[in-house]
């Protein structure tokens, strides 16, 4: 899958904006706002607590439920069975378009079927910071099969929070995505800096379904 490819699937017309944007010029993550610095794509964050505390909706909900996945085959990739990590972003027209890779760290085939649950957080303790994603209806849900080292991917969409006035959106600093593993209660804690909206009212992010192979 190519980055191109997936995010005129995530947006539409604003997709193909955001490639427009690109093919003039800009850059990865240079590009992106300086409120948003990616984090080195080795770095895991391990649970900061044991029980994040998550506002509504949370990404916990926003996680494929485990009926949708298909019957049959290998099991369902269990939050620690995964390594997240950021791959290649872009940015355009205001947004970033951030690449989350999911390699399976186990010895065994296990499947993802669906969206992840993704939210920016940060605090101490480590908790939900705005809306979890939307889910974009680009794509339908594939089962994907990841054999022990492979890869599938999903992309995000972080539209910037200067984009709001103050008073609507409520910045708040984040320095983690709590990402939910389709099908999964379990979170992930990937090292992630950027500026998020602690106001209800404003919904930042928007996933993709999770799709074979890495985002570059």
């Amino acid at each position: 899958m190519t980055l191109h490819r997936t995010m005129l699937t995530l947006t539409g017309t604003a997709g193909l904006i955001a490639v427009a944007a690109l093919a003039a010029g800009c850059s990865s993550s240079s590009s992106s706002a300086s409120s948003l610095t990616l984090a080195p794509s080795s770095t895991v964050a391990a649970s900061p607590s044991a029980a994040a505390t998550a506002s509504v909706p949370s990404a916990a909900a926003s996680a494929t439920p485990s009926s949708s996945a298909a019957a049959g085959g290998a099991p369902a990739c269990a939050t620690r069975s995964l390594k997240a990590t950021v791959g290649i972003a872009q940015g355009a027209a205001g947004s970033v378009y951030q690449v989350i890779d999911f390699t399976n760290i186990s010895g065994s085939p296990c499947t993802l079927f669906g969206y992840p649950g993704v939210a920016l957080a940060g605090g101490t303790p480590v908790t939900q910071i705005g809306a979890a994603a939307a889910r974009s209806t680009g794509s339908s849900a594939k089962l994907v099969t990841l054999a022990a080292g492979k890869t599938a991917n999903a992309l995000l969409q972080i539209t910037q929070a200067e984009n709001y006035s103050a008073s609507r959106c409520a910045p708040k600093a984040s320095t983690y995505l709590q990402i939910y593993p389709p099908n999964q209660t379990t979170p992930i804690y990937l090292a992630y800096k950027s500026t998020g909206c602690s106001s209800s009212k404003v919904n930042l992010l928007t996933v993709g379904v999770v799709q074979p192979g890495n985002g570059g």
